[in-house]
């Protein structure tokens, strides 16, 4: 591959303001690049959004291939005691294959809806709101059935999700720092909330590229990986989604299909792309508001630069440029003197934290001390970053004076999430924004704990 295409590919993100927070690129399994934009790094795991459910799949699959499980299985049968009485018939019908094909019948996303119906069962929500279509016939994008698919795995294995892929994929992978976001009664979400490293990312993309073989062992059946990754479904566009070519490909089982290969794709730009014409797999993550914003630039500025050899002139620019990566600290001064003291303004939606909060900065060495509440201190650096775990995930932050106002940007670093928070020192106010608000909730406190655990209330 030609460094010059990837170097284009990095021109393009850039002119576009596309929040990347890392890119690996493999080819004829070879890392031909890979970079992160600091404060990113390549050692800390990042919320993969539903790039999970393509994880639960190949749990599914394995579930199958032991002889636990089959594609006709019926929901009703496997989780008996989740069958809502009020159930439409149809609910008695659907199988494992229509959860993974996401075709059991809904039009649209149901998982508010059954949230609301059942706030301590989603199975039973699931189950309980109206299928307008015929199962099999039309795909909607619809969380709950890979939560659902996620809970029948557990019941025929007996062992939670995360167990078993730890033991049957991420172990044998070398994978040793899996991380799941969980709802309120423990159970990981199956349908989101896996955190893992780039490189784990890249190295799923490989596994499925050569149909579930690691090294010598096959750890996923070869068939279930054809099966998965292949089209059961048309896609329609998606309420509120933007439009664009690849989401109208169609979908397999909890995987997209591309205009080129297939992928698991996760909200803000969480992504694991194969492309086995081209023995090619790229893996990003980020914080994106736009999938098109990642596939179009992939797809115009690296399929060009494939088999091109390049000259050692790029292949030592490309290097520079991956080593330099970064996201802009706030600009400003350190003001070493200054300190301030302030309320949240909290009055614009979807506000991290709860007006009147007190916001309080003080100087140190280097940086400042901010107390958010009554949140643990966060440390903020001038110029660099620091880094402090409040109330036990990372935080990473750096800030700077602006004449009279204190801006920082407060990191949840195993996230694509940031909080810019901007304290006005003469008017006693402070204001808190998130660069994209979480799927979870918009409130900062539940996001600093690990691991998250919340309702899955999404927007």
């Amino acid at each position: 591959m030609s460094s010059r295409s990837v170097l284009a590919l990095l021109d393009r993100l850039e002119a576009r303001s596309v929040e990347c927070h890392s890119l690996m690129v493999v080819r004829h399994g070879h890392v031909v690049a890979e970079g992160w934009w600091a404060p990113y790094s390549a050692g800390r795991p990042h919320l993969l959004y539903s790039l999970t459910k393509s994880f639960t799949s190949v749990a599914v699959g394995l579930a199958i291939d032991d002889g636990l499980l089959s594609l006709d299985d019926r929901l009703v049968d496997v989780l008996p005691e989740h069958v809502p009485a009020d159930m439409p018939e149809q609910g008695r019908r659907l199988t494992v294959h229509h959860l993974l094909s996401m075709t059991a019948g809904h039009r649209t996303d149901s998982l508010a809806e059954a949230w609301e119906r059942e706030p301590g069962d989603l199975v039973k929500g699931f189950l309980r709101v109206p299928f307008p279509e015929p199962e099999g016939t039309r795909h909607a994008y619809d969380n709950p059935t890979t939560f659902v698919l996620a809970r029948m795995v557990e019941r025929v294995t007996g062992r939670g999700l995360p167990d078993l892929l730890d033991e049957r994929l991420f172990k044998p992978m070398g994978v040793d720092h899996a991380e799941w976001d969980r709802v309120a009664s423990g159970a990981a979400f199956g349908f989101h909330g896996l955190h893992l490293t780039t490189e784990a990312v890249a190295a799923f993309g490989e596994l499925l590229l050569r149909g579930g073989l690691w090294g010598e062992r096959q750890l996923v059946p070869r068939a279930w990986v054809e099966l998965a990754t292949r089209r059961h479904v048309d896609t329609r566009q998606i309420e509120g989604w933007s439009e664009y070519p690849d989401a109208l490909c169609g979908y397999g089982y909890q995987f997209w299909m591309s205009r080129h290969g297939y992928r698991g794709e996760g909200s803000f730009g969480q992504l694991c792309l194969v492309v086995p014409a081209h023995d090619l797999v790229v893996a990003v993550t980020g914080a994106v508001p736009q999938g098109e914003a990642l596939l179009d630039p992939l797809w115009e500025c690296l399929l060009p630069g494939l088999d091109h050899a390049g000259s050692s002139r790029d292949d030592e620019a490309l290097a520079a440029r991956l080593r330099r990566l970064s996201l802009a600290p706030v600009p400003g001064s350190a003001a070493p003197e200054r300190s301030a003291k302030a309320l949240i303004d909290a009055s614009a939606g979807d506000a991290p934290l709860p007006g009147g909060t007190t916001v309080t900065v003080e100087s140190v060495d280097g940086g400042w001390l901010l107390r958010l509440g009554a949140f643990p201190d966060i440390e903020v650096g001038h110029g660099s970053w620091r880094e402090s775990a409040p109330l036990g995930r990372a935080v990473v932050a750096a800030g700077a004076w602006r004449g009279d106002t204190f801006v920082a940007d407060l990191y949840v670093i195993t996230t694509p999430h940031r909080v810019r928070l901007s304290v006005d020192a003469g008017a006693g106010t402070a204001t808190a924004t998130w660069n994209v608000v979480p799927l979870t909730g918009p409130s900062l406190a539940p996001h600093l704990r690990s691991p998250l655990m919340t309702r899955p209330d999404v927007a």
